[in-house]
C-alpha cells in the first residue's frame, strides 16, 4: 500500500468505510503534493502543454473583454490550478498586444503544491500565490481562468437499490479498497465543485470581472460513473495506489451554471471547446505561426490545433463555460 493507503485503511477499520468524495480529495491532495504530473514523462497533457495557441488566445479573450468593459485601471487576473504556469505565460505573451491591459493585471495564482509552486515561479515569476482564491485581494476586478480545474475537485456517487439511492461508500477487503455497495446504475453529485462556482461568481459579483471555465464534461443532470484514474497517459483503475495516480470526474456544467446564477452573475450559454477557439480565431493564429517554418514544425503547429479543435480529439469533449458580472459586455465566443 501506499503511505496514503495506509493512512485511510486506518481510518476505514476503525470508523468504517469513507465517501467517495473524501477518498478523491484525499488523493487529489497527496498526488499534486509533491510532483509535477504534466507532460509526456508525467501522467497527462492539457492544453495549453499543446500549443502556445490555447493561452494566447485566452489572452486575447480577456484583452477584449476589459477592453470592451470599460478599462478598469486595475484587474487581479486569477488562474485555480496553474499546472506549470504555462497558460498564464502564454496569455501574458498575447496581452502585450494591448498594453494598457498588460499594464492593468496583477497575476495571482491559487496553488497549494510546492512543487508546482517552483515550476511556475519560472515563468511566471511576477506573480503571488495564494491558498484559497478568498486570500485574492477583494475590491478589483477579477479575470479568472480555470482550466481542467473544477474535475479534479471531489464528487459523491449514490447506487440505486432497493427502490431508493443510496450513498456509494468505499471500505477494504484483505487489503484491497472496495466501493460498498457496488451495483448500478451510478449517479454523481459534486457539492464542492458548485460551493466553490458560488464562491467564485459572488467574488465577481461583488468586485466586477469574469471567469472563464474549461474542462471535459456534460450538460446535467447525468448518470453514470466518471471517476478515472491515469497514470503515464493510461486508464488506471480509481481504487490502486491512492495517492500515485491522478483522479478526475466529469463536470456537470449544468450544476456550476445554476450556482452562478443564484449567485447573481450572467452565465454564458455552454460551448464546446472546438468551436469556442475556432470562433475566436485559433486558425488564424496557428497560420501566422506557420509562416517561415520548414514543413515539418508547420505540420506540428496544425496537429496541434486538430487536437485542440477537431470533435473526436478535445473539440467537443472539453466544455467552455463563463461567468461575467452583469454590467460587464458579452463575452467573445459563445455563439453569434
Amino acid at each position: 500500500m501506499t503511505p496514503l493507503g495506509r493512512k485511510l485503511a486506518a481510518e476505514i477499520e476503525a470508523r468504517g468505510p469513507i465517501g467517495v468524495d473524501r477518498y478523491m480529495a484525499e488523493c487529489v491532495a497527496a498526488y499534486y503534493a509533491g510532483r509535477d504530473p504534466f507532460g509526456r514523462g508525467g501522467d497527462f497533457t492539457t492544453a495549453p502543454e499543446i500549443s502556445q495557441m490555447f493561452g494566447e488566445i485566452i489572452g486575447l479573450w480577456m484583452a477584449d473583454l476589459w477592453d470592451r468593459a470599460g478599462r478598469p485601471a486595475r484587474v487581479n487576473l486569477v488562474e485555480l490550478g496553474p499546472g506549470r504556469g504555462t497558460l498564464m505565460a502564454d496569455l501574458l505573451r498575447a496581452a502585450r498586444a494591448l498594453p494598457a491591459f498588460a499594464d492593468a493585471i496583477r497575476v495571482h495564482f491559487v496553488e497549494t503544491s510546492p512543487t508546482l509552486r517552483a515550476a511556475q515561479a519560472q515563468r511566471v515569476p511576477a506573480a503571488t500565490w495564494h491558498n484559497d482564491l478568498a486570500e485574492v485581494p477583494q475590491g478589483t476586478p477579477l479575470l479568472v481562468i480555470a482550466n481542467e480545474f473544477f474535475d479534479a475537485l471531489p464528487i459523491r456517487q449514490e447506487v440505486y437499490f432497493d427502490g431508493a439511492w443510496h450513498e456509494r461508500r468505499i471500505g477494504i477487503a484483505a487489503d484491497n479498497f472496495i466501493y460498498i455497495p457496488k451495483g448500478d446504475p451510478i449517479r454523481e453529485t459534486a457539492p464542492a465543485r458548485a460551493e466553490y462556482a458560488t464562491t467564485l461568481a459572488n467574488r465577481i459579483a461583488a468586485d466586477g470581472g469574469a471567469a472563464l471555465l474549461i474542462d471535459y464534461g456534460y450538460e446535467g443532470p447525468a448518470e453514470g460513473d466518471s471517476l478515472q484514474a491515469l497514470a503515464a497517459h493510461a486508464a488506471a483503475d480509481p481504487l490502486a495506489a491512492p495517492g500515485e495516480h491522478d483522479l478526475t470526474a466529469h463536470v456537470d456544467f449544468t450544476a456550476l451554471a445554476e450556482a452562478a446564477r443564484a449567485a447573481g452573475v450572467h452565465v454564458s450559454p455552454l460551448a464546446l471547446q472546438g468551436p469556442f477557439l475556432l470562433a475566436l480565431g485559433i486558425d488564424a493564429r496557428a497560420e501566422r505561426l506557420s509562416r517561415s517554418l520548414d514543413p515539418e514544425a508547420r505540420h506540428a503547429i496544425a496537429g496541434a490545433m486538430r487536437r485542440l479543435t477537431l470533435p473526436q480529439a478535445m473539440g467537443s469533449l472539453f466544455k467552455v463555460l463563463a461567468f461575467t458580472h452583469k454590467d460587464w459586455p458579452e463575452p467573445a465566443g459563445f455563439g453569434a
